[in-house]
């Protein structure tokens, strides 16, 4: 399977979801951001080499982490043949996953939904998985080492993404080579407190490897010149393709 076919299946998938979210509740509050665009992103993230990884993936056991509606996990699930964890914790999820359980029932999908608080000391539902995925949740958890040492011993694979920064809120200090991460306050980032720490690029792989991940691709999209943690003109954010080197 190649990543261009991935990519043309996961494009029709979102339209078709697109309608049936319509056709199950016009009114309901489903997560307003268009999740499976980050294949897009992940086709300009994937080397030559790595452009099967999704033919790997098929069939097996996956994690969406940071799940929101589960467009992602039930795209692998109805179009790869995955069996799908969908994981996300209801106080922070847009709709309290009420989202994710009702589009589950409505696609009589064997997803299942899991409510996991990633800041508490939590177990995955499973150790074994194909891949893993936690796009756009890195800086929403306050210990990302916890988080992503647990992850790489329970899966072979992981496809990453989060928020990045070359320099401080002024501007006055560069960070893009230091492996360092801003902890940022309260309100300073869309008047989001969950968000939380914006690694440099140097900081996002020193923590991976620190966790026992190896790094096989990594691109940045966005604000690639001049970002910074907090300014919505100035997001940049990193890709990533990780193989665990602590699993199994």
């Amino acid at each position: 399977m190649d990543f261009a076919d991935v990519i043309t299946r996961g494009l029709a998938f979102r339209l078709d979801l697109l309608d049936r979210k319509a056709a199950i509740d016009q009114a309901f509050p489903w997560y307003p951001y268009d999740t499976m665009a980050n294949l897009l992103h992940l086709d300009r993230l994937l080397s030559e080499q790595h452009r099967g990884v999704f033919a790997k993936i098929a069939g097996g056991a996956v994690a969406d982490i940071g799940a929101a509606d589960g467009d992602f996990g039930f795209f692998l699930e109805q179009e790869l043949g995955c069996a799908v964890d969908l994981i996300d914790h209801g106080p922070t999820n847009f709709n309290e996953l009420r989202g994710a359980r009702r589009l589950a029932d409505a696609l009589g999908s064997s997803a299942r939904v899991h409510d996991t608080d990633l800041d508490a000391q939590f177990s995955l539902p499973r150790q074994d998985y194909a891949a893993i995925f936690l796009l756009g949740i890195l800086y929403h958890l306050k210990n990302p080492f916890f988080v992503l040492e647990q992850l790489a011993r329970a899966s072979g694979l992981c496809l990453l993404s989060t928020r990045v920064a070359a320099l401080t809120p002024d501007h006055r200090t560069r960070l893009a080579d230091v492996p360092v991460a801003y902890l940022l306050d309260p309100d300073e980032a869309n008047l989001d407190s969950t968000n939380y720490w914006i690694f440099s690029v140097a900081g996002l792989r020193r923590i991976l490897a620190r966790t026992g991940w190896e790094v096989l691709d990594l691109v940045t999209v966005g604000c690639t010149a001049g970002s910074d943690p907090a300014t919505p003109e100035r997001d940049e954010r990193a890709f990533c393709l990780l193989r665990s080197t602590v699993y199994r």
